[in-house]
Order: C-alpha cells, then structure tokens, then sequence
C-alpha cells in the first residue's frame, strides 16, 4: 500500500510538474542590455525585444550596411588605392598603407572580420569620393531598400556622432536585408582569414565571439565606443529557423554574449515553425475575398496561439494573444463576378420564375375548371335520378 501511494504521489507530482515546465521554458528572457531583439531571419517576424525602437548609437555594427551597400553596388574585383586620409583614421584598423591597391573584396573582409575603420574609409572614398557622399548613400539605400526609418548614418564606419543612429528593429532589418546576399553571407560568417598586406601579415579573427562559443552561430559583428556602449549583431540557424539578434548598449561584451545567447535560447526552444498555404481562402470583416500567391511560414509560440485578421486592403495580420500584430502580409484580391453578369443572371432568374409562375397559372386553371365540369356533371345526374 505504501509502495503503490508514492507510485501514485510520483505520477501527480509528474503532471502537476509538466504544464510549469513549459511555461518556464517560453518565459521572456531578461535583458540586461538597454535595447534588444530577436526575429526571425527568413519572414522579419519579431519574437523579442526590449525598447528596440528607441534610438541607440551602433558603433561598428555601421559596417554591416557599408558592406552590403559595396557588396551589391560595386564590383568586388575593382583595385581600390588608399588615400592617405583612411591610414590616419583613430579606432581599429587593418594597417592599410598609403597608396597601397588592394581588392575591394578583401577591404570588406578586413572591415567585416577585423572591423578596419581604415578599410570603411577606403570603400567610402572609392564609390562615393568621400565618406560625407558616401554617407548620403547610405540614408538612400536604408529608405528605398531596406525600409529603415529611424536611422541616419553620416560615416561608414560607426566612430561617435550624435547624427549617427539607428534602433535595434532598424539593425535587424539591415542584418535580415544582408544576409539575403550569398557573397555578404559568407564573408560575415568567416572565423579566420589569411591576410597579406604591406603594412600586415597576420590571421584576422572574427571579433564577434558568438561564432566561436555557440553552435549555430552563421555570422556577427560587434561593435564599441563609450558613448554607444557594447553592441552585437548575430545570426544564428538550426534546422529550417533562422534567427537575428541585436544588443545595443550594453554595459560589457561579457553581457552583451549573455544576453545573445538567452534570445537565441529563447528562439529556437520557445517556437513552432507553422505555415499558410496558398489554397485557402481569406475573408474580411466586410465579406471581401482574397487569397495567398505563396505559402506564408511563420513561427508560434509554444501555448499561444497566433490569431489572424484581413483588412478590406488585403493585408493579412498575425496577431499574437495580446492583440499585437507580429507579422503582416499582402493578400491578392479574389474579383467577384462582373456586375453585368450578375444583371444578366438575375434577370434569368427572374424570367425563369415568372415562366413557372404562368405554367402554373395554367395548370391550376385546367384542374379547377375540371373539377367543376365535374362537379356539375355530378350534380345533374343525382337530379335526373331522383326525377
């Protein structure tokens, strides 16, 4: 009896155990950075983030853009000859040396992996002639490429200027645009490079420990300056799910790593990848008609489920259990069938009825008339009886 009473407390306790597991599990994880958040790399879906739109000084994250700018918008082979002006630049460097030519491939992987402020100036100068147009560029490129709107850059390398901000959702966006790119991809994913130049011979490391400390790290770039605090960029992917992460301000790169790796915990154990399909049908408030040209995939968290919502537009709303919209998606119109068909079909209708309603008309008048022919026929003959 005693033994079949803790069997019993055992298998309780087991349960009572399981839904608390969960919840801890998915529970929001604690930044101690100032701003933070974490998307999904393949649809933008945010699944974290702490004041992220709040505006932040990035320090050398800046290179992520100035890369993807030179990577899509320049030819990578093009020599490019330093100016004097990129070898005095204060901050980390990649020792280019006056006069020196160098590819423009390499320039972005000195800058990318060692974080060169000497190799930003250098692209700056060659596709712009120098670095206040070159910034300009970069305003253009975040509005009409990237869709960031709360961010203005006036350098391509990230040294202070109060002119020179952006937000952690801005960042993921660039970081989310890049990592499209095959060419960016790789560069911003390498460990170690080779480096041969004439003022240095030496392996570049990636600064970014993340690729070195957690498994599915695919790229990342870190940044500091004292006013600007500790900021990281990284991505991460396991299995299909691709996740972006983005510390601003942190008070050290110790905490800065700490809260990366608990968003990406978060991330890739708090959610369910799901899907819409493109054979549905998707209906407004007011009865309009629309449906996918693409299969929609986009991530659940574990418990919740995510509600959907089309405005008379079209747009398609993933809200999650605090009404707060997650993801959205244009939807195509389902035309409804030409008024004059319609016309025409009622009018059909119509004729169609009235037709029925004569034929009817007709039938019923035979079968009254029947019946009273009858009926006096009847009458006549019990009188000639009767007589």
């Amino acid at each position: 009896m005693h033994r079949l009473g803790l069997w019993f407390l055992s298998v309780v306790l087991a349960f009572v155990a399981f839904p608390f597991q969960e919840v801890f599990a998915s529970s929001d994880p604690e930044m101690e950075s100032e701003s933070a958040i974490l998307i999904d790399g393949t649809t933008g879906q945010v699944l974290f983030e702490k004041k992220s739109r709040n505006k932040m000084y990035p320090a050398s994250i800046t290179k992520i853009l100035t890369a993807i700018i030179a990577i899509e918008e320049a030819d990578l082979s093009e020599t490019v000859t330093v100016s004097k002006k990129a070898t005095e630049v204060e901050g980390t460097t990649v020792y280019l040396m006056e006069n020196e030519e160098i590819k423009l491939q390499r320039l972005v992987q000195g800058m990318l992996i060692n974080s060169g402020n000497d190799a930003a100036i250098a692209i700056a100068e060659h596709m712009d002639g120098n670095v206040g147009r070159f910034a300009d560029h970069m305003n253009r490129f975040l509005k009409k490429k990237i869709g960031a709107k709360d961010s203005h850059f006036v350098n391509p390398h990230g040294l202070f200027d109060e002119n020179h901000y952006t937000t952690a959702y801005d960042m993921a966006l660039i970081t989310r645009y890049a990592m499209k790119n095959k060419t960016f991809g790789e560069i911003f994913g390498t460990k170690e490079l080779k480096w041969k130049g004439e003022g240095w011979d030496t392996i570049l490391k990636n600064h970014n420990l993340m690729l070195h400390r957690y498994d599915f790290v695919t790229g990342g770039k870190n940044g500091y300056v004292d006013k600007a605090g500790h900021t990281l960029v990284t991505t991460a992917k396991k299995g299909k799910t691709e996740l972006i992460a983005v510390i601003m301000n942190a008070k050290s790169s110790r905490i800065a790593y700490k809260d990366t790796t608990k968003l990406f915990d978060f991330g890739f154990s708090s959610f369910n990848k799901k899907q819409l399909t493109t054979g549905g049908e998707f209906y407004s408030d007011t009865g309009q008609k629309f449906k996918l040209t693409e299969t929609l995939f986009y991530l659940e968290r574990k418990g919740e489920e995510i509600r959907t919502r089309i405005t008379n537009d079209g747009l398609l709303l993933l809200k999650d259990k605090n009404n707060k919209v997650v993801l959205k998606k244009s939807l195509t119109a389902i035309k409804p069938e030409k008024k004059e068909e319609a016309l025409a079909s009622d009018y059909e209708r119509k004729d169609a009825n009235k037709g029925d309603e004569k034929n009817f008309s007709y039938f019923w008048l035979i079968f009254t008339s029947f019946i009273a022919f009858l009926t006096l026929g009847i009458i006549r003959w019990n009188r000639s009886r009767a007589s």
